[in-house]
């Protein structure tokens, strides 16, 4: 069925179809997602200084960030991507920055693989804990 917008009410979108049947569909924001970072935002994004994302940067050859013309640096979400990964291999499996190096070189799918589906592990249990904690709450009468 084909559906076109042609009004819009308050938190519902009502869309009107050829069969001239009303159909009301929750409204849903889309997250925007900015197009550039700057280097204290990403910073915290880790919650690690700027300095070591500086450092990393001279390490690490993946991690190349476009400059402004006051030489800022300006992340991309694939260098965020590209320093998650970095991330995950140092700060969370306890690798030497020469022991990152050597698995970013030979392994670099398979590790990018494991770390969006630890990503993704991860916000399904805090998925479920909050649903927990909501069972286990009682209503206050």
């Amino acid at each position: 069925m084909f559906f076109t917008c042609n009004l819009s009410i308050g938190p519902k979108i009502v869309f009107f179809c050829f069969l001239k049947q009303a159909c009301i569909m929750p409204y849903k924001e889309r997250e925007i997602e900015k197009q550039y970072y700057t280097i204290g935002e990403v910073a915290a994004m880790f919650d690690v200084a700027p300095s070591l994302i500086r450092f990393w940067e001279t390490e690490f050859e993946q991690l190349k960030p476009k400059k402004s013309k006051k030489g800022n640096r300006q992340f991309t979400p694939k260098d965020i991507e590209e320093l998650r990964t970095v991330y995950h291999l140092v700060k969370e499996r306890g690798y030497t920055i020469q022991g990152a190096k050597e698995v970013l070189k030979n392994k670099s799918v398979q590790t990018k693989d494991k770390i969006e589906i630890l990503q993704s592990l991860e916000k399904v249990r805090t998925f479920l804990v909050g649903i927990k904690e909501q069972l286990n709450t009682k209503p206050t009468e």
